[in-house]
């Protein structure tokens, strides 16, 4: 995620025209075709079972007469037979579908283990005017080439951007709800239109809070869309103040069941990778990665299983009449628990290839409320901490402490939260060494 600086006021002077021009160009309707690709069944996909003819790198398509790209990862190991999460990534007004994938796909590649087929489409003059649909169209066109040669769970189709990709994510989400799962929109506002706009569609949204190019007031729209589409219960997020250096993810009440809608607000300007305590935005050091990538996986599978339930009959063998053993379990305390008052839990995420994700979770163990917490944590040697979200880490190899961040650590008796991290190197050995003070 290359943050050009250089470019905000091109895409300042953009949102500024295409806000003027866009809505006429979107009136007149999508293509039957188009048009058709809403009405997607959750099954299996074509390529499912085919030996693939696509691979990795820059492909072509001719969608809506014209000479279209983008850029694909199929997962290692690919199997043919398994159905896989897609993910499409918008890049930025300037952007490319390179940047996208050079930047593992705004962070989600290297979280993923292998479970998902990535997409980056290219845009016309590197944006996303979607003049008559022609995006949309390229979105249905990309969708269908790579299902009907690789194998998708279509109930697991995920799309995000940031900025003017954002845009385009907040327009696919409206023209196609019964095609995505959710959506991600970073810093967006309605530049690339909203065909329908109706129908819910689980969705987050990320804005800093003195944008300077799209202000937080249009990603508040964009995401007030869906606040009444999936039935949420209306209220006004807190945000962090000027100079915090924090964000705030809010989770709506009230939304349709499977609809959730979320929403997050960063002390910062127009970027897609904010860093809690700093002014400096950082790839590899952002939060905003593993909040989209524990939205989206919380969708579980619709598809129904192919194979067959089992047709022999239960055992008809008693079950044992022996009493339980009366060894009375063990007195010596977990290995996370810590000193102070409180506790911390480490839980293994997710695993990759040179990366992993882990969560802690901290409990007051005190009968009254604790206003801070500390924890420690060995990593062992060759991993590294990359990203600390609803945390705020000192130091990053070795012993590492982190600390609440400044929205989460009051806790009442008998209270708990979490904070998440992802690193590099192997996840094994786990952290260890896991201590909780207050602070």
């Amino acid at each position: 995620m290359v943050k050009h600086r250089h470019l905000l006021p091109t895409i300042a002077a953009a949102a500024v025209l295409l806000a003027a021009t866009v809505g006429g160009a979107l009136n007149g309707g999508l293509p039957a075709t188009a048009e058709a690709a809403t009405n997607g069944t959750l099954a299996a996909t074509a390529g499912c079972g085919k030996a693939p003819t696509l691979t990795n790198g820059t492909r072509t398509i001719t969608s809506s007469g014209q000479n279209r790209s983008y850029i694909l990862r199929i997962p290692d190991g690919y199997d043919r037979n398994r159905q896989y999460r897609l993910v499409v990534g918008f890049h930025w007004l300037n952007g490319s579908a390179q940047n996208v994938s050079s930047a593992g796909y705004y962070g989600l590649l290297p979280l993923s283990n292998n479970s998902t087929i990535f997409v980056a489409p290219q845009g016309i003059d590197a944006g996303w005017a979607n003049t008559n649909g022609r995006d949309l169209t390229l979105f249905d066109d990309i969708t269908r080439q790579v299902e009907n040669d690789l194998c998708v769970d279509t109930s697991q189709r995920f799309v995000l951007g940031w900025s003017y990709g954002g845009a385009m994510s907040y327009a696919v989400a409206c023209a196609r709800p019964t095609v995505v799962r959710a959506v991600a929109v970073l810093s967006g506002a309605q530049l690339s239109g909203c065909n329908g706009g109706t129908q819910p569609v689980p969705y987050f949204g990320i804005h800093g809070t003195h944008d300077s190019v799209l202000n937080i007031s249009l990603g508040r729209s964009l995401r007030d869309t869906f606040v009444r589409n999936n039935g949420c219960t209306a209220q006004s997020p807190r945000e962090p103040g000027l100079n915090t250096f924090t964000h705030i993810t809010t989770t709506y009440s009230g939304c349709r069941s499977g609809y959730p809608v979320q929403w997050a607000a960063f002390d910062g300007d127009h970027t897609p990778s904010p860093v809690d305590g700093s002014g400096s935005p950082n790839d590899s050091r952002t939060w905003t990665s593993g909040e989209i990538w524990r939205f989206f996986s919380q969708f579980q599978s619709t598809t129904p299983p192919t194979t067959p339930p089992p047709t022999t009959a239960p055992p008809t063998t008693p079950p044992p009449t022996t009493a339980p053993p009366t060894t009375p379990p063990p007195t010596t305390p977990p290995p996370t628990t810590g000193p102070g008052n409180c506790t911390a839990t480490y839980k293994a995420i997710n695993n990759w290839p040179g990366g992993f994700q882990g969560e802690v979770t901290v409990a007051n163990t005190t009968s009254g409320t604790i206003n801070g917490w500390a924890v420690g944590l060995s990593l062992a040697s060759g991993q590294a901490i990359s990203s600390v979200w609803n945390g705020v880490n000192t130091g990053s190899t070795g012993n590492v402490t982190v600390r609440n961040a400044a929205y989460n650590g009051t806790l009442a008796a008998n209270g708990s939260t979490t904070f998440g991290f992802t690193a590099t190197g192997n996840g094994t050995p786990p952290p260890g060494g896991i201590t909780c003070a207050i602070s």
